[in-house]
C-alpha cells in the first residue's frame, strides 16, 4: 500500500475505493473530495480491519451525518436488544454507531459490530478501561490507558473519542472557574478524577504522539473529546469549554502532521443565540476540521423531550457549519433508551440534519422536498408515504382516521385547498358543501 491513511492518500493524489464511494454518494467529483480531505476538512472514518463498512464522508460541503449512541450498562445488559437497536439504526439511515458499553463482555459486542455492521463504528476507550481492568480507577496505569486504545484499534473501530483536551492546565482553570454542573462528560469526569487522585498528567495528552501512531497504523479517525462540554445552558461558552477547544486546535495540527484524520467534539447544552458563534470559533481554532456535536440542547427543562431540544440546536449547529450530529433520544438524562426511543431520536436527528443541508445548499438536498411537494400537489398518498422520513408512521396516522373520500384527509375533507385549487385551475366547478 502506497499510503498510510485516507488523508495521506488524498495528499498524495491516490484515489481510494472509499473516496470513490463517498464521492458518488455526495454527487461530487473525486478530485474535489480529495482536496477537502487533504486540508482536513473532510474525513472518511474507515479502519482497515472493518471490512464490511460502507464508507461515508463527514465534513465541509457534504450531507450532514448522524451518529447513534448505544451499548450495554450495568442495569441494561441484553446484547440482543442492543443488536436490535443497531439494526434499526442502520435500516433508518444512521451513518455511524457509537458503542458506549460499560458493562459485561464489551469486546465481544464491539467485535460483533465491526464484523457485521456496515455503519461507521466509534468507541470511547476510557469507558472500556474501567470495565476491562476490574480495579480501582486510581490503580489504572498510564500504560493501561494506552493499551485499551490499541485494543480498540485492533478490534476494527473506525473512530475513537479520546479525551485529551483536559490536561493539568485546563483542569486547573476548571477548578478556578466554578460551574453550575461541573463536568458532565463521562469520559471527562473519569480522566479528571484519575488526574486528581494520582497527580499525573492526562495520559492521552502526555502520550498523544503514541496515540497518533496507533491511529496511523490502522487508519483510525480521532474524535477529540470535549471533556468540558457544557452540561447546562448556564455553563455554555465558559472558560473551561473554550480553553479545552484551544488545546484541541493545537492537537489537531499535530494529528494532521502525521496524516491522522480528526474531528472535534462539541457541546452539549447551549442557548440558541450562542450556537452559530460557537461553530465559527471551532472552525477558526481547529482550522476547519469537521465538528461533531451532541445536540446542542437549547434548554434544560425538557426531560422526556430532549430529542426535540437537541434537534432544534442540531439544525442550527449544522446550518452554521457542524458536520456530524450525535442523536439524542427522549430517554436522555433519564435512562438507557429502548428501541422506540432510538427510533424517535434518529428521526429527530435526521430531520435536523436534512433541514441544515437545505440551508447550506448541499447538492441534491432540496430535491427530496420538491418531490414530496409534487406528490402533495397531486394528492398522491402512496408517493407521499414513500418519500416520508418515516413512512410507517405517516401511513399509520392516515389509516387511523380514514377520510370519507380518498382524495382528502380527515382534517380538511372537502375543504382541502390542494384539491380545490387543482380543480378550479383545471376549469372545474367547485362546490364544497354538496359534494
Amino acid at each position: 500500500m502506497d499510503y498510510t491513511t485516507q488523508m495521506d492518500a488524498a495528499r498524495k493524489g491516490i484515489v481510494t475505493k472509499e473516496m470513490e464511494a463517498v464521492a458518488k454518494k455526495e454527487q461530487m467529483e473525486v478530485s474535489g473530495l480529495m482536496e477537502l480531505m487533504a486540508q482536513g476538512k473532510v474525513i472518511i472514518p474507515a479502519n482497515r480491519l472493518h471490512t464490511c463498512i460502507e464508507p461515508n464522508g463527514i465534513g465541509s460541503m457534504l450531507k450532514t451525518k448522524i451518529n447513534v449512541n448505544l451499548g450495554t450498562s450495568r442495569d441494561c445488559k441484553d446484547l440482543e436488544k442492543e443488536l436490535e437497536k443497531v439494526k434499526d439504526a442502520v435500516d433508518m439511515g444512521a451513518e455511524a454507531i457509537m458503542d458506549l458499553s460499560s458493562y459485561g463482555d464489551t469486546r465481544k459486542f464491539r467485535r460483533m459490530l465491526t464484523e457485521k455492521c456496515p455503519a461507521i463504528i466509534g468507541t470511547v476507550p476510557i469507558y472500556d478501561a474501567v470495565v476491562y481492568y476490574h480495579k480501582a480507577l486510581k490503580e489504572i496505569t498510564t500504560e493501561e490507558w494506552l493499551d485499551i486504545v490499541r485494543m480498540h484499534a485492533e478490534d476494527g473501530v473506525d473512530f475513537m473519542t479520546i479525551h485529551c483536551g483536559i490536561n493539568k492546565n485546563t483542569a486547573k482553570r476548571f477548578k478556578e472557574n466554578k460551574r453550575l454542573t461541573n463536568i458532565v462528560s463521562r469520559g471527562g469526569s473519569i480522566i479528571f478524577a484519575w488526574m486528581e487522585m494520582t497527580g499525573k498528567e492526562n495520559p492521552y495528552y502526555e502520550h498523544f504522539d503514541e496515540i497518533l501512531d496507533i491511529c496511523q497504523k490502522y487508519d483510525i479517525t480521532l474524535s477529540l473529546g470535549d471533556a468540558c462540554r457544557p452540561g447546562c445552558i448556564d455553563d455554555a461558552s465558559d472558560i473551561s469549554q473554550i480553553e479545552e477547544l484551544i488545546t484541541l486546535g493545537e492537537l489537531t495540527k499535530r494529528a494532521w502532521e502525521k496524516n491522522v484524520q480528526v474531528m472535534i467534539e462539541g457541546p452539549g447544552h447551549m442557548p440558541l443565540n450562542q450556537i452559530e458563534a460557537n461553530m465559527k470559533i471551532q472552525s477558526t481554532l481547529c482550522k476547519g476540521a469537521p465538528f461533531y456535536v451532541l445536540g446542542p440542547l437549547v434548554t434544560d427543562i425538557a426531560p422526556g423531550y430532549d430529542h426535540i431540544t437537541a434537534a432544534i440546536g442540531g439544525a442550527i449547529a449544522a446550518a452554521s457549519g457542524a458536520a456530524f450530529l450525535c442523536y439524542v433520544t427522549p430517554a436522555e438524562h433519564l435512562r438507557l433508551p429502548d428501541v422506540d426511543d432510538v427510533r424517535e431520536g434518529i428521526i429527530a436527528s435526521k430531520i435536523a440534519a436534512h433541514a441544515a443541508d437545505i440551508a447550506k445548499g448541499v447538492k441534491g438536498a432540496a430535491d427530496w422536498d420538491r418531490a414530496m411537494s409534487t406528490a402533495r400537489k397531486k394528492l398522491d398518498w402512496e408517493e407521499m408515504f414513500r418519500l416520508s422520513i418515516d413512512p410507517d408512521k405517516a401511513r399509520r396516522y392516515r389509516a387511523s382516521a380514514k377520510p370519507e373520500k380518498e382524495d382528502t384527509c380527515s382534517m380538511c375533507g372537502n375543504f382541502c385547498a390542494v384539491k380545490n385549487m387543482n380543480r378550479i385551475l383545471d376549469g372545474e366547478i367547485v362546490s364544497i358543501f354538496d359534494e
